[in-house]
C-alpha cells in the first residue's frame, strides 16, 4: 500500500491541488490579516471611541486576540471531523465560515450608530474568523503533503504556507490603495468597509478551485483500512484526539514550542509595526503599509525556497536558522524603524520576514510528518493552533502594552528573543522527519499504536510506542 499511495500524482494534478490549497489559504489569511491591519488603523476610533489613542488600540487588539482564542476550538472540531470525514469537506466549510464573517464585518454599524452593541458584534464575528482559521491550516497543508512526492514534500507543502504572505499582501495592498485614494475622513467613514466586502468575491473564487480537487489518497487508504478492520469485528477505533494526546503528546508539545518564535515574531513584524511606526516614530499610515506590502512580496518568494532547502538538509536545520535569525534581528529591527527612513523601515521588515520564512516554510511538512494519517489533522492542528493562544494572540497586545509602559522598544525585542529561545529548545530536541513515509506511519492498531511493520517502514523517526521520539537524531 505504501508505494502506491505515496507515489507522486501527475505534475498537473499536483499543481491543481497546490493551487486549491494556496487560493483557499490566501483568502482565509486575507480575511484574518485584514482585521489585524484595520484594528491597528481604524477600529480603535470606530468601535472604541473616547479612549486615549493607545488605550483604544489596546482594546482593538484585544478583539484581534479573541480570534486566536477561538482557533484551538476550531482545531479540535475540524481536526476531529477532518480525520473522520476527510480533508476536503472541512476545508470547504472553513472557507465559507471565514468569508461570511469577514463580509459581515464590512456591514457592521459602528459605535456611533449602535453604541456598545458594535464592539460586541465585532467580537462575535472575530470569534467565527478564528474558529474557521483554526481548522483551515491543518487541512490545507495535509491535502498537499498527502498528495505530494515525498522527496519534495517540503517544497510542495510550503506553497499553502505562502497563503499567509499572499493574504497579508492582498489585505495590506487593498488597504494601502484605499488610504492613498481617500481622505482620512472618507476612509474612516466608509472606505475601510470595501476590503471586507471584497472578501465575498474571493470566497467564490476559492470555492470554485477547492471543489475541483480530490480527497487525499493517503487518507482514503487509511479510511478504507479502518473500515475493513471494523467489518472484521475489530475494536472500535479511538477518537483521533484521544489517540493524539496518548501517543503523540511529545510531538504536540514540540509543535507548540516550534510555533512560539514563528508566531510572535510574525505579528510583531507585520501588525505591531503599524502601531509602532505611526504612533512612536511619527511615520504615516501609508508609509508603514507600503513597507509591509513590499516585504510581504519578498516573504512570499522566499518561502518555497526555504521549503526546497528543507528537502535537502532537513526540516530542523532550516527551522533553527530562522529562530536564531529573528532573535539576532530583534534589536536591529527597531533601530532601523526608529530611523524614520522608508528604506531602512523596509529593510527591517523584509529581513525579519525572510528569517520568519525559514521557520514557516518547513513547518507544514515538519508537523505533517509527526503524526499518523488517521490522527494527523487533529495532531497538526492542535499543535499549531493551541500555541497561537499564548503566542500570536497576545503578541501585538503585549508589544503595545510594553511600549506604553516603557516608551522603548527594548522590552519588545527581549520578548521576541525569549520566544526564539523556546523555539530553539523545542526544535532542538525534535527528531528529523524529512525521510518519513506518510502512508507507512499510518499502520496503526485500533488503540492508536503503530504496528511493527509500519514503524520499520517509517524509518528512523518512529519510536516503539507509535510516537516520534523527542530526541535528536
Amino acid at each position: 500500500m505504501s508505494s502506491s499511495v505515496t507515489a507522486a500524482p501527475p505534475r498537473a494534478g499536483l499543481r491543481r491541488i497546490v493551487a486549491a490549497s494556496l487560493i483557499g489559504t490566501t483568502v482565509e489569511w486575507y480575511d484574518f490579516f485584514l482585521y489585524g491591519s484595520a484594528a491597528a488603523l481604524v477600529f480603535n476610533k470606530l468601535f472604541f471611541p473616547g479612549s486615549d489613542p493607545l488605550v483604544g488600540t489596546l482594546l482593538s487588539f484585544l478583539t484581534y486576540a479573541v480570534g486566536f482564542a477561538a482557533r484551538p476550538l476550531g482545531a479540535l472540531v475540524f481536526g476531529h471531523y477532518g480525520d473522520r470525514l476527510g480533508r476536503k469537506k472541512l476545508l470547504v466549510l472553513s472557507l465559507l465560515m471565514m468569508g461570511g464573517a469577514t463580509f459581515a464585518i464590512g456591514l457592521l454599524p459602528t459605535h456611533a450608530t449602535v453604541g456598545t452593541a458594535a464592539p460586541v458584534l465585532l467580537t462575535v464575528l472575530r470569534l467565527v474568523q478564528g474558529f474557521a482559521l483554526g481548522g483551515e491550516w491543518g487541512g490545507a497543508v495535509l491535502l498537499v503533503s498527502e498528495h505530494g512526492d515525498a522527496r519534495r514534500r517540503g517544497f510542495w507543502a510550503s506553497w499553502p504556507q505562502t497563503g499567509a504572505p499572499a493574504g497579508q499582501l492582498l489585505a495590506t495592498g487593498v488597504l494601502s490603495v484605499m488610504t492613498a485614494l481617500l481622505s482620512d475622513a472618507a476612509f474612516a467613514s466608509w472606505g475601510w468597509r470595501v476590503p471586507f466586502l471584497l472578501s465575498g468575491v474571493l470566497v467564490v473564487v476559492g470555492l470554485w478551485v477547492r471543489l475541483s480537487v480530490d480527497e487525499s489518497p493517503v487518507f482514503k487508504a487509511a479510511l478504507a483500512s479502518a473500515e475493513a478492520r471494523r467489518a472484521e469485528g475489530a475494536a472500535v477505533e479511538r477518537l483521533p484526539l484521544v489517540a493524539v494526546l496518548r501517543h503523540h503528546w511529545r510531538d504536540v508539545l514540540i509543535a507548540m514550542g516550534a510555533r512560539m518564535a514563528e508566531n510572535i515574531s510574525y505579528y510583531v513584524i507585520t501588525a505591531f509595526v503599524l502601531v509602532y511606526a505611526t504612533t512612536h516614530t511619527g511615520l504615516s499610515q501609508q508609509t508603514a503599509l507600503n513597507a509591509v506590502l513590499i516585504a510581504s512580496a519578498l516573504h512570499f518568494a522566499v518561502i518555497p525556497a526555504w521549503g526546497a532547502l528543507s528537502d535537502r538538509v532537513g526540516r530542523r536545520p532550516v527551522y533553527l536558522l530562522g529562530a536564531v535569525g529573528v532573535a539576532v534581528w530583534a534589536f536591529p529591527f527597531f533601530a532601523l524603524v526608529d530611523s524614520r527612513q522608508f528604506g531602512l523601515l523596509l529593510l527591517a521588515v523584509s529581513v525579519g520576514l525572510v528569517f520568519h520564512g525559514a521557520m514557516y516554510a518547513p513547518q507544514a511538512a515538519f508537523f505533517a510528518e509527526m503524526f499518523a494519517t488517521r490522527m494527523r489533522y487533529s495532531g497538526a492542528s492542535i499543535g499549531a493552533q493551541f500555541s497561537s493562544v499564548v503566542a500570536g494572540a497576545p503578541a501585538p497586545l503585549i508589544a503595545t502594552a510594553l511600549l506604553a509602559d516603557f516608551g522603548s522598544p527594548a522590552p519588545i525585542a527581549l520578548y521576541v528573543i525569549a520566544a526564539a529561545l523556546l523555539t530553539l529548545l523545542a526544535v532542538g530536541v525534535a527528531r528529523e522527519t524529512r525521510h518519513r513515509d506518510l502512508a507507512a506511519v499510518d499502520g496503526t492498531a485500533v488503540d492508536g499504536t503503530a504496528t511493527a511493520g509500519a514503524l520499520r517502514a517509517a524509518g528512523p523517526g518512529a519510536a516503539e510506542d507509535g510516537t516520534s521520539s523527542a530526541v535528536p537524531s
